[in-house]
Order: structure tokens, then C-alpha cells, then sequence
């Protein structure tokens, strides 16, 4: 079967030390245009990290980060390896819009500011266009009427909501969460989670850092599980939280899946 598409992101056997301690070693990922893929797994298994050198804010050792079939270009070896092209790496940044866990919103700007502040100064956009598809993308994450308060203002589901419109206003290839509900309480996390969904439910491409089954159960067309900084098991959601195969995963569920 020919594929008609290169992925979107694919990594090949990433490994990522912080000196003597390798905490990724070996990882595989692809993503197609459209395909959202879960990491999930115990906390310290690397899967933070992981989006982290996939969107070049770590340094990997070794291996390969390619976006649409673009390699980055690496200089140096091992511990000294750094991208050698910081025009690359801004290209490729702004094509792959990460979410925090911690909001990071500006708190000198109000709401819309911090939407549009991205693709003004970065991208040179014209301000009255950003400004308009920034207002829609507040708008389409549910906190429209929110556009002029301050982030102290919202509570931590609409901060992070606002996090994911000004991550929307870079008009990106894919969108990086990491842990994007783990700050917040049950009921304002579920705010985030539909957001989340109906990214999903659009087509998408996205790669999702979670401690949460059931996210990672509805929307995911692959999920990863990593154990000790290596891919355990990977399947399709219904087949992978269904009928996992190794032990550690089944024991990594057992104690995560809700009823």
C-alpha cells in the first residue's frame, strides 16, 4: 500500500539523556494528517519529555524528528547535539502549537491579547485580521465573552481554554498537549476535555500527553503506551485498553482505568 501523505510527525528511534540517566531510548511515532495519537503511562516513563523533543524545546541524543518529511538538521554529538538551523526550528515550532499543563498565559495581557500576541509578532500577521480569527477562536472554545478580562480572572478550565485558542491562532499543521487536564479539578477539566474532543472530531492532528483513560480512550486513533522510556505496547484505543497484552500495561490500567 502506498501512502498518499508523509506523516505529519514522525520520530525514529529517539533516545534522550540528562547526563548519565537515558529517559527515551529507542522511541518510535508517526502521525498522519488527522491522526491523534495518545501517550499514555506512569509517571517518570518519558512521555513529556518526549513531546518535548519532538517540538525541539530538549535536545535528543540520538535518532530522528522529521515534520512533513523534513529532517531536522542536527549538529554535534551524544550529549552535545543541538539543531543546527535556528530558522528550521522556528519554522517548525510555529507549526507545532504545544499546550502545558500550566496555562502560561501572559498575565499582563488580557485574554485576546494573549491570543493574538503569537501571530502578530512572530508570524507578522496583520493585526486586524489576527484579532478577528483570534475573537473566533475564543468564541469557538466556549470563553468568547471573556475576550478583554484577565488570566486571574478565569478560572483554570477557561485559562487553559484560552491556551488552546491562542495555540489555534498560529494556524498549526498539528497541536503538542501535554497533560492538558491534569491542573484541574474533575468538573472544570471536563470543559477542557470537549475542547479536546471537538479538535478531535474536526480532524485535527494532534499528539496527546495523558493520565486521563478515557480522553485517550475516545479520541485517539493510536495509543502508546510507554514503560521506562520505551514503547511497551501501541494499538488502536479499543484494541490497546480492551486487550492489553504485556503485564505492565494491564497493571498500568487496572489502576488508572475508571469503572
Amino acid at each position: 500500500m502506498i501512502e498518499q501523505n508523509p506523516p505529519v510527525i514522525e520520530i525514529r528511534d529517539l533516545h534522550k539523556a540528562y547526563g548519565e540517566l537515558e529517559v527515551i531510548k529507542g522511541v518510535d511515532i508517526t502521525a498522519h494528517a488527522g491522526d491523534v495519537v495518545s501517550l499514555i503511562g506512569s509517571s517518570g516513563s518519558g512521555k513529556s519529555t518526549l513531546l518535548r523533543c519532538a517540538n525541539l524545546l530538549e535536545n535528543s541524543q540520538h535518532g530522528d524528528i522529521l515534520f512533513q518529511s523534513e529532517a531536522v538538521k542536527w549538529r554535534g554529538k551524544g550529549l552535545s547535539r543541538h539543531p543546527a538551523d535556528k530558522h528550521q526550528v522556528i519554522r517548525i515550532r510555529t507549526n507545532l502549537s504545544m499546550v502545558f499543563q500550566q496555562f502560561n498565559l501572559w498575565s499582563h495581557m488580557t485574554i485576546l491579547q494573549n491570543v493574538m500576541e503569537a501571530p502578530v509578532t512572530v508570524l507578522g500577521r496583520d493585526k486586524a485580521e489576527v484579532e478577528a480569527s483570534a475573537r473566533a477562536y475564543l468564541e469557538k472554545v466556549g470563553i468568547g465573552d471573556k475576550c478583554d478580562v484577565w488570566p486571574a480572572q478565569l478560572s483554570g478550565g477557561q485559562q487553559q481554554r484560552a491556551a488552546i485558542a491562542r495555540a489555534l491562532a498560529m494556524e498549526p499543521e498539528a497541536l503538542l498537549f501535554d497533560e492538558p487536564t491534569s491542573a484541574l479539578d474533575p468538573e472544570l477539566e471536563q470543559e477542557v476535555v470537549k475542547v479536546i474532543k471537538d479538535l478531535a472530531a474536526e480532524g485535527r492532528t494532534m499528539l496527546i500527553v495523558t493520565h486521563d483513560m478515557r480522553l485517550a480512550a475516545d479520541v485517539s486513533d493510536h495509543v502508546i503506551f510507554l514503560h521506562q522510556g520505551q514503547v511497551e505496547e501501541q494499538g488502536p484505543p479499543e484494541v490497546l485498553f480492551k486487550q492489553p497484552k504485556s503485564a505492565r500495561l494491564q497493571q498500568f490500567l487496572s489502576a488508572t482505568q475508571p469503572d
